[in-house]
């Protein structure tokens, strides 16, 4: 759900018209990518590689791994809980420490196969690569995190000194534990910022200057990479007292990715719903969800207005989908077309505010929609007497 709070909020705040075909889903990347990236900012990552075969993790053991008498092996897919998921096969979780004349058969017994966790759903989602690192010896295990804060209109950095399980859980039972230091987004991260950080983290026995650094660091490649958010869960010491990011969980503004090529072409559609991968080709914000009524509007105040109405009507809204303020006959067909593509929707309700978009391409749009879609047997409800009257209904 914050997921979808987060897309309906963007695309809430942008201007009707042409500008609003611009979207903000948010780019997600695998953990292996986030690693490397952190790697190449001089960020502390344990040593590690991702393969997609058999055949590639034999070659990674003798040439990445040769002198590891144990390996950890961890499933890739865009979801988190990774380690508490279970696959459909029946292997129980998504994360392995094993010895390293098993790691194969672990890997096998991942790749290929459908992982489901608590962000998943039930459906789950296909592992198509493993991510095999070196196993560290962590004594301590910590929270970081910097996302963008509305309150304070710029990065906010979020240390723990309790990492390595839900943030949320630790919130709510240790709320004193959460350290929150805004960055004013014009100065930067300063000296004084990273130490109120690192006293946050309450490392060990971690050098506090080094630490400050990798905080600057971290800092740094959020700005430079036009990062939404970036999690480390956990960030952790290790017996020869380095600060280690164990993990990399990095989201990226789609708005910069005419300045991002390189980390764009990193986007993995696979693991993408393949709806929402056809309405961003087609220009459209669509978001699946569970009910039976499909609902096409425009505008994400409307869209999130429409589906409390059906929910406060007993009725539960299958998806968001928003057409925008300046969409084509085209993208009403492709709007119907992924509507319908989903088994579960019974109804599809158009709720259109004519006045950020002409009713007419929209009713030429839905009569073309219905030449080329099979919806005889789904009602259609429409909201607006405009539409009514340009189908001459």
């Amino acid at each position: 759900m914050r997921g979808l709070i987060n897309k309906v909020v963007s695309r809430s705040l942008s201007v009707a018209g042409k500008w609003q075909q611009q979207q903000l889903r948010r780019l997600n990347v695998h953990e292996y990518q986030g690693a490397e990236l952190m790697g190449k900012h001089g960020i502390n990552v344990p040593k590690g590689v991702a393969v997609s075969s058999i055949e590639e993790v034999r070659k990674a053991i003798q040439e990445v791994f040769p002198n590891q008498s144990e390996i950890v092996v961890k499933s890739q897919i865009l979801a988190g809980g990774r380690g508490l998921g279970t696959f459909k096969s029946g292997l129980q979780g998504g994360v392995h420490i094993v010895k390293s004349e098993k790691v194969e058969e672990i890997a096998g017994k991942m790749l290929g196969q459908v992982l489901v966790t608590k962000q998943t759903g039930p459906q789950g989602k296909v592992v198509s690569k493993v991510y095999l690192c070196e196993k560290l010896s962590l004594t301590n295990e910590m929270y970081f995190a910097i996302m963008l804060d509305r309150q304070t209109a710029g990065p906010l950095i979020i240390a723990c000194k309790k990492g390595g399980t839900s943030i949320e859980d630790l919130a709510e039972k240790f709320p004193d534990l959460i350290i929150k230091v805004p960055i004013d987004v014009f100065e930067g991260i300063t000296d004084e910022d990273a130490a109120k950080v690192v006293d946050g983290l309450a490392p060990k026995s971690a050098d506090k200057k080094d630490c400050i650094e990798q905080v600057k660091k971290l800092y740094k490649l959020f700005c430079d990479s036009d990062c939404t958010l970036l999690e480390i869960n956990p960030i952790a010491e290790t017996a020869d007292n380095k600060l280690v990011a164990a993990d990399a969980k990095l989201n990226f503004d789609d708005n910069a990715a005419f300045r991002q090529k390189e980390l764009f072409a990193l986007r993995d559609p696979t693991q993408e719903d393949p709806r929402e991968v056809a309405a961003a080709k087609a220009d459209l914000n669509y978001i699946g969800l569970d009910g039976e009524i499909g609902c096409m509007v425009n505008g994400a105040g409307l869209a999130m207005a429409t589906m409390d109405i059906i929910k406060l009507h007993g009725g539960t809204p299958a998806n968001f989908l928003d057409v925008g303020g300046n969409a084509s006959e085209g993208q009403v067909v492709e709007a119907f077309k992924i509507l319908t593509s989903d088994d579960k929707v019974k109804a599809i309700l158009v709720n259109i505010f004519g006045g950020i978009m002409k009713c007419d391409v929209i009713a030429s749009g839905i009569v073309n929609a219905a030449k080329q879609v099979n919806m005889h047997l789904i009602p259609l409800l429409f909201s607006l007497v405009d539409i009514l009257l340009h189908l001459r209904i």
